[in-house]
């Protein structure tokens, strides 16, 4: 990960404004702490700070092309960027990064050129030639991106909020899958896939074909020219990515560099769920584990940090974030800079235990679409901000392109929970990995029931966190919270707690906004909660919340 300033039609373009411009992309340096450039033109910025992945040696930002009429400043991971070079071949390449064939690609093509990388990227490009310009974000929104607008007419782009919340009027989350044309005017969406409709599918269920796809997700994800890892955490998506990376490490590129020995991490309270689990995996795949245990007091002293890097006082996120955003500074310590993680499966096959009570397939579809959609607001956003707060990377296999397109095509009959049949959640894709004679993973591991994350890393990590905000927040606080927070009023004493500290370093409405809301039970939407009465009684992210679900769930008050 990388983290990307741009500033394009300034009014004031002096030597003060340069070094403003300097000092908000500081405000970035700890996703890309490897290098910082500045390109100015005219009345336009554009500000890199460099995470180095590919090519760490010459692939410095921003990128030209060849006559440096057009510049580009890009955070992000274009996997088929060998394949693109071959049609490119015109052209000159000035470095071997993978988003150096964004400059050619918009030279030869246009502003229609994003639907062709395979990726994950947010990118400012300026066309010096007619002072216009675009943006564009990748199709989930697995990287950040926000857009405001200056009171002098500029528009600025940047990879977190506090980089331009300071000096923009108004600023808001950048859509995934979206363009901005300077041209144009406005945003767009360039990411049209099939599913997006919300129509259902009738495509039957082939696990072969659901399996090769992921695999396929997996092994263009080993692109790395650094040391990398699998973020391990016992369940099945993990332990899935985990086992298709270790099986294909020998074959991959990184294997020339890095050796065979996959490297895996986990994070917990002593004696959690995650750390059984991850170490039982890890045994069976013969991977070089590392284990890293935090106390409920230290996830407490990290929240301030954690909120200030995440940008969100969502309750899920922010329980979740802190032990990946503690994990992730042990990880770097190691000289890892990359790793896999198994975000997204959960909302393509409805994994979570609220989808449970889905009254049929129609309803079941459309809430996996809604979930997806609303990734880079909350997963996406957790695994990117988490990690990158220590300079880390964190790479999405169940969110490639092809694979959702070919998961999201499955008649969503094959993705219903069954209890009659054995069929719990997530059944199409462990079938497709229950191999005999090639085991991918121990059966009770395979079939493991759904833990989100921050229920796995220890049972007593939220209910401490709920203890703690308890004490920090009175009863008449949160009777007159609809006064202090008219907006996404905060319901419980948790939910105010994160909220006072988020207003602290965000207090524009405008980064309020950013945030979503609405009711939720086992990190459900709001239109899911409608499934079963007795959510409405229990309305809790966690997902021992989906009451006679959970194998510990919660009781029902």
């Amino acid at each position: 990960m990388c983290g990307i300033l741009a500033v394009l039609g300034c009014v004031d373009c002096s030597q003060s404004k340069r070094s403003r411009i300097l000092q908000l992309s500081t405000r970035l340096r700890h996703r890309g702490p490897d290098w910082s450039g500045l390109h100015s033109e005219e009345d336009c910025f554009l500000a890199h700070q460099r995470l180095a992945i590919v090519d760490p040696a010459s692939g410095d930002q921003p990128l030209y092309n060849e006559d440096k009429t057009i510049i580009v400043t890009v955070n992000g991971e274009i996997y088929n960027h060998k394949l693109l070079r071959e049609q490119l071949k015109s052209h000159k390449f000035n470095t071997g990064s993978d988003c150096d064939v964004i400059a050619h690609l918009y030279e030869e093509h246009g502003e229609e050129f994003v639907h062709m990388l395979d990726g994950m990227f947010s990118f400012v490009l300026l066309d010096t030639r007619d002072n216009s310009y675009i943006a564009a974000r990748d199709a989930i929104g697995i990287t950040p991106l926000y857009i405001g607008w200056g009171l002098d007419g500029s528009v600025w782009f940047a990879s977190e909020m506090k980089a331009l919340s300071d000096d923009c009027e108004q600023f808001m989350t950048f859509l995934p899958g979206h363009i901005y044309s300077s041209k144009n005017g406005g945003l767009r969406r360039w990411y049209n896939p099939p599913w997006f409709s919300e129509r259902v599918p009738s495509t039957p269920y082939d696990p072969l074909v659901l399996r090769h796809a992921f695999e396929k997700a997996v092994i263009k994800r080993l692109m790395t020219d650094v040391p990398f890892g699998v973020l391990l955490s016992g369940g099945l998506d993990s332990s899935l990515v985990a086992s298709v990376a270790s099986r294909h490490l020998i074959d991959s590129e990184a294997y020339c560099q890095w050796g065979s020995q996959l490297h895996t991490f986990c994070v917990g309270l002593k004696g959690s769920p995650d750390l059984v689990a991850a170490k039982e995996v890890a045994d069976y795949l013969g991977t070089r584990h590392h284990e890293f245990y935090f106390t409920v007091q230290e996830g407490i002293d990290a929240l301030e940090e954690v909120i200030y890097h995440t940008e969100t006082y969502d309750v899920t996120t922010i329980r979740a974030s802190t032990p990946m955003f503690l994990m992730s500074r042990k990880i770097k310590s190691l000289g890892v800079k990359m790793v896999l993680s198994g975000e997204g499966s959960d909302e393509i096959f409805g994994g979570y235990l609220y989808f449970h009570k889905a009254p049929n397939k129609e309803e079941f579809h459309e809430e996996t679409c809604r979930k997806i959609k609303a990734l880079h607001l909350f997963d996406c956003l957790r695994a990117n901000k988490s990690t990158s707060a220590w300079g880390l990377e964190a790479r999405v296999p169940f969110l490639d392109k092809e694979f959702i397109n070919v998961a999201m095509s499955i008649d969503p009959k094959w993705k219903m929970i069954q209890h009659d049949t054995g069929r719990i959640e997530k059944w199409v894709l462990r079938n497709a990995f229950d191999d005999d004679e090639k085991p991918y993973l121990p059966k009770h591991i395979l079939y493991r029931q759904k833990e989100q994350f921050s229920d796995g890393v220890g049972y007593s990590w939220i209910d401490g966190l709920k203890d703690h905000a308890n004490k920090q927040v009175t009863d008449s606080m949160l009777t007159n919270a609809n006064f202090i927070y008219p907006e996404n009023t905060p319901a419980t004493k948790e939910a105010y707690y994160y909220r006072t500290i988020f207003e602290k370093f965000f207090p524009k409405n405008a980064a309020r906004l950013t945030v979503p809301g609405g009711p939720s039970v086992a990190c459900s939407t709001a239109k899911a909660v409608e499934w079963d009465a007795s959510w409405s009684k229990n309305l809790d992210p966690s997902g021992r919340a989906a009451l006679g679900v959970h194998t510990a769930a919660y009781k029902d008050k």
